[in-house]
């Protein structure tokens, strides 16, 4: 083989990239960090104008139902609310926090040790306080509108089992946590520099899409804000997926074990 051959091989075999270190498990030392706690109210405000600004919508929607308004907003002005949100809140946060604003976001994070059980933790904390609190509003705000549409509540609706209401879940909060390892993958952002700009898109883009199809299911969880089973098998589901097919994990430890000869 002629020594340009090798060069040029050399050249284009060589990691262009570089995956960060695993997170430690434990680790004390981000309690130290005013970073840290920063990033904590970014997914606390986050969070809070999420469920704000959704819950309104959902409620606005069901109260326009009941008057048989032309001019309601519907399954598709539903979806573009949380999509959109979705979009502009981690656009505004990525920076801050990472810009999380899904426990399940935070949980295949954790899984694929890109935060610690610390930081997964009181991520998890914030974003509660926040739906909480953002949720609080909505009630002080329309107090009448809320108890009459029960706070704009998801349930799983008629002529569909909790199988199905489940198997909805567990898909659509795939497909979300599937988007946002893709859309934040490491060997991607360092080839295309104007990745990282776009990465709100596709995922807002995917919880827009994700909310068309299951509303008419179980009202769209994906954020286990009511159900816990779905959203979080969803995420450990697509953070195998990812780490396996989509990373190569498997197929990379697979060469390594055949090519030691010690083994």
């Amino acid at each position: 083989m002629a020594k340009g051959e090798v060069e040029e091989r050399g050249q284009f075999g060589a990691k262009d990239y570089h995956d960060p270190a695993p997170a430690p498990l434990i680790d004390v030392a981000e309690l130290a960090k005013w970073s840290f706690y920063r990033a904590l109210m970014g997914e606390f405000t986050a969070t809070l104008l999420f469920l704000y600004v959704t819950v309104l919508t959902v409620i606005g929607s069901n109260s326009q139902a009941e008057t048989k308004s032309c001019s309601r907003v519907g399954i598709l002005g539903i979806a573009w609310a949380f999509g959109s949100m979705i979009f502009i809140l981690v656009y505004c946060t990525a920076g801050i926090s990472g810009g999380h604003i899904n426990p399940a976001v935070t949980f295949r994070l954790l899984l694929a040790r890109k935060v610690s059980l610390v930081q997964a933790i009181l991520y998890m904390v914030a974003q509660f306080l926040g739906a909480i609190c953002g949720v609080g509003l909505v009630k002080s705000f329309q107090h009448s509108y809320y108890n009459r549409q029960g706070g704009g509540d998801n349930e799983l609706m008629p002529g569909y089992n909790i199988g199905a209401g489940l198997g909805a879940e567990i898909i659509g909060t795939f497909v979300l946590v599937y988007t946002v390892f893709s859309a934040t993958n490491p060997k991607r952002n360092a080839r295309d520099s104007f990745v990282p700009v776009l990465v709100p898109l596709p995922i807002g883009l995917a919880v827009f899409l994700v909310h068309l199809a299951t509303i008419p299911i179980t009202g769209t969880g994906i954020n286990p804000w009511i159900f816990w089973v779905g959203p979080f098998a969803g995420a450990a589901l697509a953070a195998f997926y990812h780490q396996s097919i989509s990373r190569g994990a498997a197929a990379k430890a697979l060469r390594s074990f055949r090519s030691n000869p010690h083994v």
